[in-house]
């Protein structure tokens, strides 16, 4: 099995300021993203990842977010099980999200 591709958030947020579209999916649970998304991310929780595979958009790069980047690493790993490519894990996930925001 291949290693997961990782993004920090820094970087993350750098390429959304510079106006990158980039294919977002947040794997939280519906009472998690009540409290907010990255914008212009899709809500797939982690649980309904293999029954919702064709709404997974297929790009170079599909960034997986999720609390705090071990749920979505999971689901980039379950992804390369499945031979779909282009999957990053969000290192630190929206904790590491929420902390980078707090200090601008």
């Amino acid at each position: 099995m291949n290693s997961i591709a990782q993004m920090d958030v820094a970087t993350l947020k750098q390429r959304l300021q510079r106006g990158e579209a980039l294919n977002l999916i947040d794997v939280r649970e519906h009472d998690e993203v009540v409290h907010g998304m990255i914008t212009g991310a899709k809500h797939i929780p982690m649980g309904e990842i293999p029954d919702r595979l064709d709404e997974i958009e297929r790009t170079e790069e599909i960034i997986f977010i999720c609390r705090g980047g071990v749920r979505s690493e999971r689901v980039c790993e379950y992804l390369q099980h499945v031979n779909i490519a282009g999957a990053v894990n969000l290192t630190g996930g929206m904790i590491a999200w929420a902390e980078l925001e707090n200090e601008d």
